[in-house]
């Protein structure tokens, strides 16, 4: 960042804004008795609408408990490293003991004690790989800060079933299924950053097959540059396979924060890799949507805009999917704005720190995201995550009806380590 970034003041800000604004709330949600984390809040934080635990979010809550044990054993934030280790732990075998199905598939949605339950009538219970990712994730990162090869064994096993179905065409997405003749970003996105974890914790043990992961992910950043990432830097989210199918909603649709979230893992691949041009590629298309996505009038990232601009336009299916980018474009949701943050100093770091456009960038993120998303009751802490677009809270669901904490805690854990890399 240029001169008027203050490296010590910032790394200051964000660390007590984790621990005084974000831990408090989370530490009291910990299922101290069947493992796990309850996250089925209100957009508020003020109730708890269920004890229900969605297996996304339990693989989420294992990522982020034992990336915290980490940064405590490192100094990074004060807390009981041991504690973190052991709640994570405590969630992968509550995972490991009710999360899979006899398919091999994770199930999507579960009971407090781990009972599996249809999140959606009729439709089964393993009803989008996506839970299944979130598992590898979490139980990798656990694996590489406890060294617990059982857990790494098992993450390995769940990231197989996932390419197996992956590569038969047979993975689930619910709520918002691709509709035929289109092929989605999220794929591949989803699928960089597992690998990344699977890799990592891979490496950290020595493992025969971490080369194997490793090569994954750099095959999946090379496929959203030249597949998804359009000449003009935007990020097509859906691409239209059937050419019939290029003048619909959602095939002309764009979602800046996805855009902007993938980049860093495009960053973070890129660094290892030494790839200049994917560094390159990534700071052009964090610029670019910005410049699509960010609203002039309110200020924040809007949740869905069209391709050339403004409100998403083109042929309607009536499709699921399509009527969510159609009724919720306007939003402005907690996750983009935490994903920017982390994405803009990392791209500035890895480009020199000399990026005007960046600084500028970074400075309007973070000034509308604390001026909008922190709950500002502090007894009840966390921050109120989804908006309207004036940046009012609503108490609608968003894909599911949860508060989760891995956005705002994932990014600036990892903001905390970068700053703390930095020169003083």
């Amino acid at each position: 960042m240029q001169a008027t970034f203050d490296r010590k003041k910032e790394l200051l800000f964000y660390k007590e804004h984790v621990e005084k604004q974000l831990l408090p709330f989370w530490h009291k949600a910990v299922d101290e008795r069947y493992g796990g984390m309850f996250t089925c809040f209100s957009n508020d934080g003020t109730v708890q609408v269920s004890r229900d635990k969605y297996t996304w979010s339990q693989g989420r809550y294992v990522w982020l408990w034992s990336r915290l044990a980490d940064c405590c054993r490192r100094g990074l934030f004060e807390g009981d490293a041991e504690r973190y280790l052991r709640q994570a732990g405590e969630a992968v075998r509550f995972l490991q003991a009710h999360g899979v199905l006899e398919s091999g598939n994770c199930a999507f949605l579960l009971a407090e004690d781990g009972t599996p339950k249809e999140p959606i009538a009729g439709k089964g219970y393993d009803t989008s790989f996506f839970a299944d990712c979130f598992v590898v994730m979490g139980a990798s990162e656990y694996a590489r800060v406890s060294g617990e090869a059982e857990a790494l064994a098992w993450a390995l096993e769940r990231y197989d079933s996932i390419r197996r179905r992956l590569e038969a065409g047979t993975q689930r997405s619910e709520p918002y299924p691709t509709p035929a003749g289109l092929e989605a970003h999220s794929v591949p996105m989803i699928m960089l950053n597992v690998a990344q974890e699977l890799a990592a914790a891979l490496e950290a043990a020595g493992h025969s097959r971490a080369g194997e992961v490793r090569g994954d992910a750099a095959a999946y950043m090379d496929r959203i540059l030249t597949v998804f990432v359009q000449p003009d830097y935007t990020v097509a989210e859906l691409v239209a396979v059937d050419e019939r199918l290029d003048d619909t909603v959602l095939a002309r649709h764009l979602n800046p924060g996805h855009a902007i979230e993938c980049m860093w893992f495009v960053l973070a691949e890129a660094k290892r890799l030494g790839r200049t041009d994917a560094v390159k590629a990534a700071v052009n298309v964090t610029k670019k949507a910005f410049a699509m996505g960010w609203d002039e009038q309110y200020g924040g990232l809007l949740h869905y805009v069209d391709r050339e601009g403004g409100a998403p336009q083109g042929r309607e299916i009536g499709d699921g999917f399509e009527r969510n980018v159609v009724e919720t474009w306007e939003t402005k949701l907690w996750w983009p704005h935490s994903e920017a943050l982390y994405t803009l100093l990392l791209a500035d770091a890895m480009t020199g720190c000399d990026d005007a456009e960046l600084h500028r960038l970074y400075e309007l993120t973070q000034a509308y995201t604390f001026a909008t998303f922190p709950q500002p009751d502090p007894a009840i802490g966390e921050w109120i995550q989804i908006r309207d677009r004036a940046g009012e809270p609503l108490t609608k669901v968003v894909a599911l009806p949860v508060k989760d904490p891995y956005h705002i805690l994932r990014n600036l854990i990892l903001i905390v380590e970068l700053l703390n890399e930095q020169p003083k």
